[in-house]
Order: C-alpha cells, then structure tokens, then sequence
C-alpha cells in the first residue's frame, strides 16, 4: 500500500499518463483492472447498498479528473482507494445516506458455507451496519478499511489522508461504540467475538509494520 515496487510504478506511471491523453483503451484497462476491488471496498463500508453504483461511477469520475496530479509516490491503487474514500464519504454525509444492508459484507471463503451460517451471516451484518449508521463518517470509514477490508492502520491513514493518531483515535471509538452495543446484542457479540481474534491478528501485524517502517527510517537517516 505504500511505495510501489519500481515495475509496478512504472506500469502505473504509464497507464496513468495513456488515461491522461484520452486513450480509451487505457481507461477502459484501469477502469476494468480496479471496479471489482473499489466495489468490494465500497461495499464494506456502505453495506449493502442501492447507491453503490453510483459511488462507483462517482469514484471513478474522480480517479480520471484528478490522474493528471498522479506522480506515482504512492501506488495507482492508494491513489483510487482515496477518490473512493472521498466519493463514499461526500455519500454518507449527504442527504440521500445509505439503504439497509441485506449481504454479508465480507467475502465468503473458499467452500460455500452452509445455508444457516449465510443466514445468521446477514443478520449479523444487518445488526453491525444499523449501528455503523450512527457513527460519525470517518469513523465508520477507519473502522470498516481496517476492520472489516482488512487495511492495517498506517495503510488507512495513507488512504483517508490523516495521521495514524487520528486513525486509530477514530478506529477506537467506532469499536467503542459497537462493543457497547454487542454488549446487549447477542447476534452482534458473536460477530465481535469471532472478528476480535482476527482483529488482534491484524494488530500485532500493525505493530510488526510500525517497527519495520521506524527501522528503515532510521536505516535512511544514517
């Protein structure tokens, strides 16, 4: 999610400029290569949604808009993650706000489950996005890139363009606020309870990325 490795930017780099001089073939290619991960990102933190398509298309009007300030710093993905962390935000904070979730947001795993568990799957994604409504919008994006998309906490705060303090700040108080809910929600304590231990994975991978990051900062400055 941070610096792209050197093909990687390069191919970005070009793709982005073909964009830029109003090559059709090459937005269709980024536009193609990037729909399906923006909708699985939107969908997280829209829930199941009627307007998603139109943050999509809202996204991507963006993503092409804005390519000409695209210097390859970061990856051509970080730059679409934040036009689609715009255009989901402009969305939650508008009058129109979002429909009621009906699918389980995050993607199933290999091997279908069972009808029952898909069941109590959208219930427990009903109950979570009725309390992720109530939430302030850049904590319900922090908590769901992170939570629920799985982005650590330094690759959220690139995403939404904030500090990694304000970003755990906002993270920790969306898991607050749904703790306390879970507490008198026996549907939504058992999502808790299941997503807490993925969420110390991720934690503890966090911690191992901040030490890495200190370490090479430090290894620039000697």
């Amino acid at each position: 999610m941070g610096e792209p490795a050197p093909q990687r930017w390069k191919e970005d780099l070009e793709l982005a400029t073909r964009c830029v001089a109003g090559d059709r073939s090459a937005q269709r290619t980024l536009y193609e290569r990037e729909k399906r991960r923006v909708h699985a990102t939107l969908y997280r933190v829209l829930g199941s949604n009627h307007h998603i398509e139109d943050v999509i298309q809202e996204t991507f009007l963006q993503v092409f808009r804005s390519l000409r300030g695209f210097r390859g710093d970061a990856s051509l993905a970080t730059w679409i993650d934040r036009c689609a962390v715009r255009a989901a935000f402009a969305h939650l904070t508008s009058n129109k706000r979002r429909g009621t979730p009906l699918e389980l947001v995050a993607e199933p795993a290999s091997g279908d489950p069972s009808a029952e568990r898909r069941a109590l799957a959208r219930e427990a994604a009903r109950h979570l996005y009725a309390e992720l409504d109530k939430l302030d919008a850049k904590q319900r994006i922090a908590f769901t890139l992170h939570e629920l998309d799985g982005h650590s906490i330094a690759q959220v705060a690139t995403i939404m363009e904030a500090t990694v303090v304000a970003t755990k700040a906002r993270v920790w108080r969306a898991r607050q606020q749904i703790e306390a809910r879970a507490r008198k929600d026996d549907v939504l304590r058992a999502w808790m309870q299941v997503e807490t231990s993925e969420r110390d994975e991720r934690d503890e991978r966090d911690e191992r990325d901040e030490r890495d990051e200190r370490g090479e900062e430090a290894d620039r400055e000697q």
